[in-house]
């Protein structure tokens, strides 16, 4: 509360533009801008290239499902996405605008997104409950001309997958073979799942829960669910073709994975229900701010490799990972959309990155003081956006590579010079203390 109430807030708009005089205004401002303003006129896309629309996002929320904090409105979100912007800066040089707006109707939220769109290069949906989640995502990928991306279920299932695809690595698994049990069907399973099929594992492989226990097409609330949440009433529909019953106990049998975004724990998964997985079996427990089952326990039940969604641990599947990177990547090849396809490739860089460093039990995933991860996954998501026919620049590997480079190192090149300046004032007391 203190160093919240010191700073005033995270992020703040800075100029791009040297000023020397007050007569440079006549270039920046008027006349000068006229002219550009005339040409993009002609060809709205120009501003992608003439403003910094080309780099500038909304972080847009409602407040519905704060990580932790539940509905807590649009005012009371807005540290949060300071916070969030503040990490696209630093991690991505992306220019991210923190956006509550006071609306719990999703067609009145994707309206508001719509209309902000000629000043955007793209929008990250945050902390929005589900199912409204998927509608507004849903919609707005086919609606509108900029990228738009739900962090909470892409680059959740982006580092979600990463890490998966080390650890089938790690323990000879093959991706067809593999049987995966997801334990929850929130934003962050329901991705991870939707992007494990990207990867090639089979819908007949999975399982997966919600509160009322097994999904299955037989299940006597499934109209309802085909009504109120389609996109769980399609995973009820698509997996556990033999029709499995039961809870989480029955859902880990025989499996190979279980990749749990559900309730925090401890003992939400028990460790009598790991031993009844196949050997060496994987798990993620991704609950914040106590998985769903320790570790340690996790381990001493037979678990090869466990992964969760805390720094303290090994093999944090951290979504920081994943979204400025990626931004980083559509942004700088001007990108329509952001595709499933595209969150694979991202997710697949993410793997390969850390496979060339050398994969361990206890590290499947890059971490975040690996700088030069986000440059890779960004080339590579730019990459995908330009095979796929989404982008509206073409740049090769290379040059996505510099490109992102040069932005993200301007930007904390940026806070190193107003840190040592003073004009990002050292905190009341000189440091943080965590």
């Amino acid at each position: 509360m203190e160093y919240a109430k010191f700073y005033g807030g995270k992020v703040e708009i800075a100029p791009r533009v040297p000023v020397y005089e007050l007569k440079d205004f006549a270039v920046w401002y008027t006349p000068g801008v006229a002219q550009v303003s005339r040409e993009i006129q002609k060809d709205p896309d120009l501003s992608l290239e003439y403003t910094n629309r080309w780099n500038t996002i909304a972080v847009l929320t409602n407040g519905t499902r704060v990580l932790g904090l539940g509905d807590i409105g649009p005012e009371a979100s807005l540290p949060v996405m300071e916070g969030k912007a503040l990490l696209f800066k630093y991690l991505g040089g992306v220019d991210a605008f923190p956006l509550p707006i006071r609306t719990k109707d999703p067609d009145q939220f994707i309206e508001t997104a719509k209309l902000l769109e000629p000043a955007l290069g793209g929008i990250n949906l945050e902390d929005i409950r589900s199912p409204d989640c998927f509608y507004i995502l849903e919609r707005l990928r086919k609606e509108m001309d900029i990228p738009v991306w739900h962090d909470d279920q892409q680059g959740t299932a982006g580092a979600t997958i990463a890490g998966l695809i080390n650890a089938l690595k790690l323990t000879g698994r093959s991706v067809k073979d593999t049987k995966i049990a997801f334990i929850g069907c929130g934003a962050a399973n329901i991705a991870n799942a939707r992007l494990a099929f990207v990867i090639g594992i089979r819908p007949e492989n999975v399982i997966m829960t919600d509160t009322k226990g097994i999904l299955y097409r037989s299940r006597p609330d499934i109209e309802e669910m085909k009504k109120e949440n389609p996109w769980k009433y399609e995973m009820a529909i698509k997996t556990n073709p033999e029709e499995r019953k039961g809870g989480i106990a029955e859902a880990l049998e025989g499996m190979d994975v279980v990749i749990s975004a559900s309730t925090p724990g401890p003992g939400v998964i028990k460790p009598e229900w790991i031993k009844k997985m196949n050997k060496d079996p994987i798990v993620f427990a991704e609950a914040n701010p106590v998985p769903e089952i320790w570790p340690w326990e996790a381990k001493e039940a037979g678990a090869r490799i466990v992964a969760t969604g805390r720094s303290d641990f090994p093999n944090q599947v951290n979504n920081s990972l994943v979204f400025p990177a990626v931004f980083r990547g559509v942004l700088d090849v001007r990108a329509r959309t952001i595709t499933d396809e595209m969150a694979a490739e991202a997710a697949r860089a993410l793997a390969k990155y850390a496979e060339e460093k050398g994969l361990r039990e206890d590290y499947i995933i890059p971490t975040m003081t690996e700088a030069e991860v986000f440059p890779y996954v960004a080339a590579a998501t730019g990459l995908k956006a330009i095979e796929q026919g989404v982008a509206r620049k073409k740049l090769s590997r290379d040059e996505l590579l510099e490109r992102a480079r040069e932005m993200i190192g301007r930007a904390q090149s940026q806070m190193k010079v107003l840190m040592e300046s003073g004009i990002i004032k050292k905190p009341p007391k000189g440091k943080i203390y965590y």
